[in-house]
């Protein structure tokens, strides 16, 4: 006997798919320490709550992930994808010299990707910037106005 097949496999497998973004659950310090900027393909992007550097995060949308090897194939090329055009749009907004890329996760586990622009006399230049001092918010207007030019780069 041959296994009948769903002819509306596709529905079902949308609705599963949908489900998933749906019950995405974003790890509480990333929350608390960045805002949304958007939606990509993939990934929620995020402004980090800290003026000092222009700090961008992605995080993908696939919960109880922390490697970038669990994504599947396709996850992983989107997160490349969507890297690449966040830091290109970043050095652009900000003419950075460097651009940081870095997923660490040694103390939030939840899949992110750290996107950070980095200049000569920067508060910590040419060492990284994990740990370094505290976080220094933005004031609205600076954070809106950030946020709209480099939305209008990507």
């Amino acid at each position: 006997m041959q296994a009948k097949h769903s002819k509306n496999c596709y529905h079902n497998e949308n609705i599963l798919w949908r489900n998933h973004l749906s019950t995405f659950k974003l790890d509480e310090r990333i929350a608390r320490d960045s805002e949304l900027i958007t939606t990509l393909g993939l990934c929620q992007l995020r402004l980090q709550n800290d003026k000092r550097w222009p700090w961008l995060v992605l995080v993908p949308q696939r919960n109880g992930l922390s490697e970038m090897f669990e994504l599947t194939p396709l996850d992983q090329a989107m997160l490349t994808f969507e890297t690449n055009m966040v830091a290109e749009a970043l050095k652009t907004v900000t003419r950075a010299r460097k651009i940081n890329i870095g997923a660490l996760g040694n103390i939030v586990s939840q899949l992110h990707v750290h996107i950070i622009a980095r200049n000569e006399g920067d508060a910590c230049w040419p060492g990284p910037i994990w740990g370094f001092g505290s976080a220094e918010p933005y004031a609205d207007t600076d954070k809106r106005d950030f946020i709209k030019r480099l939305t209008g780069a990507l």
